[in-house]
């Protein structure tokens, strides 16, 4: 269901996100208002189909130091942009339309795609859809709640 942007929905800085349009029920993400634009952990980037309709074929790890239940996700290819890290290095990087459930609510989302393996988090939340109705409080996480147990020992690494 899709709420209206108008309405406020408190968040923390880091919450447990749903990717429901790609299959991936659960993934860490880092809600951050000081990046412009999402991004998602991908691999094995392949771009696939025709000129007049690219589409893009990458694998999605959500648990940190593991490749346990990796997705393969084909999406239509959204734009490119040239994307600025944290640390100033400049990269182009392909952007997907995806659909992120966080609190409940859904809102597509431009995302980019890039390998966050050395990031604390597989995805990153930008303000561009933190806008449509999510306040942050920077003092609190994971005000949806948490993963099941299994699910969060999955993302540390352990079984």
């Amino acid at each position: 269901m899709r709420e209206p942007p108008h309405s406020n929905t408190i968040v923390g800085w880091r919450e447990w996100v749903t990717l429901p349009g790609v299959g991936v029920p659960w993934i860490k993400a880092k809600l951050d208002t000081g990046a412009r634009t999402s991004s998602l952990h991908a691999f094995d980037l392949e771009e696939i189909g025709t000129d007049a309709s690219p589409v893009v074929r990458f694998g999605i790890r959500p648990w940190q130091n593991s490749s346990e239940d990796t997705v393969v996700v084909e999406c239509p290819v959204h734009d490119r942009r040239s994307v600025r890290s944290s640390s100033g290095h400049a990269e182009e990087r392909v952007v997907v339309l995806l659909d992120v459930m966080l609190q409940g609510r859904t809102v597509s989302a431009e995302v980019t795609l890039t390998n966050r393996d050395e990031m604390g988090f597989r995805m990153l939340i930008g303000r561009e859809a933190l806008r449509r109705g999510f306040v942050v409080d920077a003092s609190r996480s994971f005000v949806a709640g948490r993963a099941p147990r299994p699910v969060r020992r999955r993302n540390r690494g352990r079984a």
